[in-house]
């Protein structure tokens, strides 16, 4: 399939409704290139941080892209999204140039575009997350290095709820523990876990996909004798007894199997869970507690918190 790209050169204060108009239009998500992120001071703790490319952005205002397919209504779509934008000054917002562009982008070049942005990153004391298309050298000995590729499915390994989960993992992993991943995605936090000397990891995700892109990242790095995949809802059916337990999902998610993970996981055995977001950290941290676990540990990360919690 062909898609055009439809870029708006514009100003800070009109992204949100020209986003708005776009979503409306059909484009199921935007991209917005503003100057001022290059300014922004972020923490790089772990080095997890790279500088962003300023060729990327525009000298002044803001660049919102979004992709359309190309049929026979584009130029159609096209017009409304315009005269939608010129209608903004009726209602006192500044639109700036309001410079409008199209081109024409291949599906296989689009799915691959993004590789160019993914490069190794060290996101622990030990761990260096590393794309399967480049080249890296070890700096340190005693480094643990994890291939990806992840595909469709979520997970490059270097979001801040990943690396937390990561950072959780190496300071509970013990030699021989068996270990459950649930919502596995790109199959990182398994990968990790094998890597640390976890002797049984069983990896679970609801989404096909996932599941596909996790077995290939858990073979290429050379642990799938110990790391097996499956397609599964939560702990549904799962009646093994675990030394750990990690679950980088939503909090919404994590409430309804907290009585699960206690079911499973052994007495002094731990449970890992992250992709909570600040306003449901109390509530998570109770649904936890209730289930039998006492907080060890809470771990933050830009506006993300992960839970490291010990069975009773």
């Amino acid at each position: 399939m062909k898609w055009s790209e439809i870029g708006i050169h514009t100003t800070n204060e009109a992204v949100e409704p020209i986003s708005n108009i776009l979503h409306e239009a059909g484009a199921s998500g935007v991209v917005i290139e503003d100057p001022l992120e290059l300014q922004k001071e972020r923490e790089d703790q772990f080095g997890e941080i790279y500088q962003l490319n300023p060729d990327d952005y525009p000298d002044e205002g803001v660049m919102i892209k979004a992709y359309l397919p190309v049929n026979s209504f584009l130029g159609e779509t096209v017009e409304e999204i315009k005269q939608a934008i010129n209608n903004l000054p009726l209602f006192n917002i500044d639109i700036g140039r309001n410079l409008v562009t199209l081109s024409e982008v291949n599906e296989e070049e689009w799915a691959t575009a993004w590789k160019k942005y993914y490069n190794p990153v060290k996101i622990s004391e030990r761990f260096t997350i590393v794309p399967t298309w480049e080249n890296y050298v070890p700096v340190n000995s005693d480094e643990l290095i994890i291939e990806l590729d992840p595909g469709m499915a979520f997970g490059t390994g270097t979001h801040p709820t990943t690396v937390m989960c990561i950072q959780a993992l190496e300071r509970t992993i013990k030699k021989g523990d068996k270990v459950i991943d649930v919502g596995t995605g790109s199959g990182v936090l398994s990968i990790a876990a094998a890597l640390l000397g976890a002797s049984s990891i069983k990896a679970l995700d609801l989404d096909e996909v996932a599941v596909q892109s996790a077995r290939l990242n858990i073979k290429l790095n050379k642990v799938h004798e110990r790391v097996s995949v499956s397609q599964n809802n939560l702990l549904d059916g799962i009646n093994d007894t675990v030394d750990v337990v990690v679950a980088n999902i939503l909090a919404e998610v994590i409430l309804r199997f907290t009585d699960d993970v206690a079911r499973v996981v052994k007495k002094d055995g731990y449970f890992i869970a992250s992709g909570i977001i600040q306003k449901k950290k109390e509530e998570v941290k109770e649904a936890i507690i209730q289930a039998g676990f006492d907080i060890v540990e809470t771990i933050q990360m830009e506006d993300w918190v992960a839970l490291l919690a010990k069975r009773k």
